[in-house]
């Protein structure tokens, strides 16, 4: 085994687990204590990476460009919390689905408006494109900086949901919203904080993201597909389940993209393994929700039952 590789692959691997336990752990906070599902979650990972990036170009800093982008996508989840979600607090996943998928083609239509078709890119400053000698390899500083933001990101908010009053609150709601309303719980301002937070979180994993990648009108799309699973596989309404299944997904996809090849190599010709690695590989992640679900239909950390 080329370890270089490994390790390359493992890093790049963690990299993805944190940026989706970003995106899907407000994605499960809000089904888990709102339960809304929201489509347009994927839009405010979109719209922190096009703030950032806009904003950098404009301060000539990325890391205020991303500092300022926050506040804004907190804005724009706010106004999304009191005119989309909370008229359908209580109705059915249907109604949420159809209102969610509107609110992505307008998202669209106005991010297309205010930026266009192209991509927008972001130069990172020179002190965050070196590399790191970690024995035979060489790592990226930037990658090595995105997984311990989304790592402190989750002690964070494991700090906030456990030993918090407010975050009693919150798994008072998740457990009971009947009785958390009965003692006095003022529910609207909770819900539209977690909401306004999930928002935030996503915000930041698009921001974190466009300096590798860039800034584009299907990243939301893309993101909230994997989110969707990541949720599926950690339980529905599980920070914990969510930061596991997304570290699982994260490695099994990048080391399934690294060794798969060699793996069927070992059993098939090499023109046979050369064709089905691939295909095999951009299914990988499906084909561990699918066995996880036949094993643990509730995912690997299903929440407690949720009271009425």
């Amino acid at each position: 085994m080329n370890t270089a590789l490994f390790v390359t692959q493992l890093v790049n691997g963690l990299q993805l687990g944190v940026l989706l336990f970003l995106v899907a752990s407000g994605l499960t906070l809000v089904f888990g204590i709102l339960d809304f599902v929201n489509l347009a979650h994927g839009v405010f990972y979109m719209l922190g990476a096009f703030i950032s990036a806009s904003l950098a170009a404009l301060s000539g800093s990325w890391p205020l460009g991303v500092m300022l982008a926050l506040p804004l996508v907190a804005l724009a989840g706010a106004a999304t919390e009191r005119l989309v979600a909370r008229p359908l607090y209580g109705k059915s996943h249907l109604a949420q689905v159809l209102a969610t998928f509107g609110l992505i083609l307008l998202a669209d239509a106005l991010a297309m408006l205010i930026w266009g078709v192209e991509g927008r890119t972001v130069a990172l400053p020179a002190w965050l494109q070196g590399r790191v000698a970690a024995g035979v390899v060489e790592l990226p500083v930037y990658r090595l900086v995105i997984i311990f933001s989304g790592l402190a990101v989750a002690a964070a908010l494991y700090v906030w949901v456990h030993h918090t009053r407010f975050g009693m609150l919150v798994r008072a709601a998740a457990a009971n919203r009947a009785m958390a309303e009965a003692l006095g719980v003022d529910t609207a301002r909770l819900h539209a904080v977690v909401f306004i937070l999930g928002a935030v979180l996503a915000g930041l994993a698009g921001a974190l993201i466009t300096p590798i990648t860039e800034a584009s009108l299907s990243m939301g799309s893309d993101i909230i597909i994997v989110a969707f699973v990541v949720i599926i596989i950690g339980g529905t309404g599980s920070l914990k389940g969510a930061f596991a299944a997304a570290m699982l997904v994260g490695l099994v996809d990048a080391l399934g993209r690294a060794w798969l090849d060699d793996l069927f190599k070992l059993a098939f010709p090499a023109e046979i393994a050369e064709t089905a690695a691939p295909a095999i590989s951009a299914m990988s992640i499906y084909i561990l929700m699918a066995a996880i679900l036949v094993l643990r239909p509730g995912g690997l950390f299903p929440p407690r039952a949720r009271g009425r």
